[in-house]
């Protein structure tokens, strides 16, 4: 029986072209077409959400989280999730998956949102989203759109159009927010 010494990593640029062998050993180049991928091509990823794991010091799996808006929800898409043909049935994807539900948690993601195969996901916490609630840059099975809601409401928030998600624009308005929230006390103390 092999010994696996699997370490879960946060993903850095270093591990991008094994991230895209793996991808491609997963899905093959089926995988550029779908609706998910269009929003991954409208921004960046978020490498500070998105994980791999090692085994021995190879990299043999890895989850990515990509920012979204989706209807009125600021969430986190998972995907793509993989791991090499050498590692599969190891429990290594739940736990990517665990990893990066945890950490969009942390961050103050209010739900985590993939187009999967339910019966994998939902036992990891996933639940079907409104049948068609979601509008996605392209045809999807309208019954593969799960959620891991992370804040108050997030189903009845899961309505109209998803897209990439500016994190940082994002930032700014917050911070514009809370000026304009703030002024009527800055001009009161003067």
């Amino acid at each position: 029986m092999q010994q696996h010494d699997l370490v879960y990593l946060t993903e850095d640029g270093s591990h991008d072209a094994i991230i895209e062998l793996i991808n491609s050993e997963a899905f093959g180049p089926g995988r550029f077409v779908k609706a998910a991928a269009r929003i991954r091509e409208q921004g960046p990823h978020d490498r500070a959400l998105s994980f791999v794991c090692a085994d021995h010091g190879e990299t043999i799996g890895s989850v990515r989280m990509t920012p979204v808006q989706a209807g009125d929800v600021k969430g986190h898409m998972l995907g793509p999730l993989a791991v090499r043909p050498s590692h599969k049935c190891l429990g290594i994807g739940r736990e990517l998956v665990r990893i990066a539900i945890e950490a969009a948690k942390r961050n103050g993601s209010e739900a985590v949102i993939l187009v999967g195969d339910a019966a994998y996901y939902m036992p990891l916490g996933f639940e079907k989203v409104g049948y068609k609630a979601l509008e996605f840059p392209g045809p999807v099975d309208a019954n593969r759109v799960l959620v891991v809601p992370l804040a108050d409401d997030v189903h009845a928030r899961l309505n109209g159009k998803i897209g990439w998600r500016d994190p940082a624009a994002q930032a700014v308005e917050e911070m514009v927010d809370q000026d304009l929230y703030d002024l009527p006390r800055m001009v009161a103390n003067g």
